[in-house]
């Protein structure tokens, strides 16, 4: 005698199908906003490590020049790098007075404009820095 086998259909259901992109669509709309913050933060996390070189410049210019107060701390002085002025393809770069700006360049993009501050606490040693800018307000820095 001959055993019978029935045969189960191979594959998915249009339901069970149906499903599964529900799922993917729920996913991708809770992931995607995420992953456009984390992108946004990872491009201008660039300019914040762009300001390191004049960090360490004014921190030499405290230790080195004995500047009297944090109005003598300027761009183009005591062996600080010169302002860099904002454009279409450059970041904008400056101290004024101890403080240091970073501003994203006029690239049309939602960081354009956006600025990030280091601000020295006074001309003694060591320095403490204070960050700032409008990156805070929208959590980029």
């Amino acid at each position: 005698m001959k055993s019978r086998h029935i045969k189960k259909p191979l594959g998915f259901t249009l339901q069970e199908a149906m499903i599964f992109v529900a799922v993917i669509g729920i996913l991708t709309v809770i992931g995607m906003p995420a992953y456009q913050n984390y992108t946004r933060r990872l491009a201008f996390s660039k300019l914040v490590l762009a300001v390191i070189p004049r960090k360490a410049a004014v921190e030499i210019a405290i230790q080195t020049r004995g500047p009297s107060a944090l109005t003598d701390l300027n761009g183009g002085k005591l062996g600080i790098p010169a302002d860099i002025a904002v454009d279409d393809a450059t970041h904008g770069e400056k101290v004024a007075n101890g403080v240091i700006t970073m501003t994203w360049q006029k690239d049309s993009t939602d960081l354009d404009g956006i600025t990030y501050t280091l601000t020295a606490d006074g001309v003694g040693l060591p320095v403490q820095w204070s960050e700032g800018g409008s990156c805070l307000d929208i959590g980029l820095c």
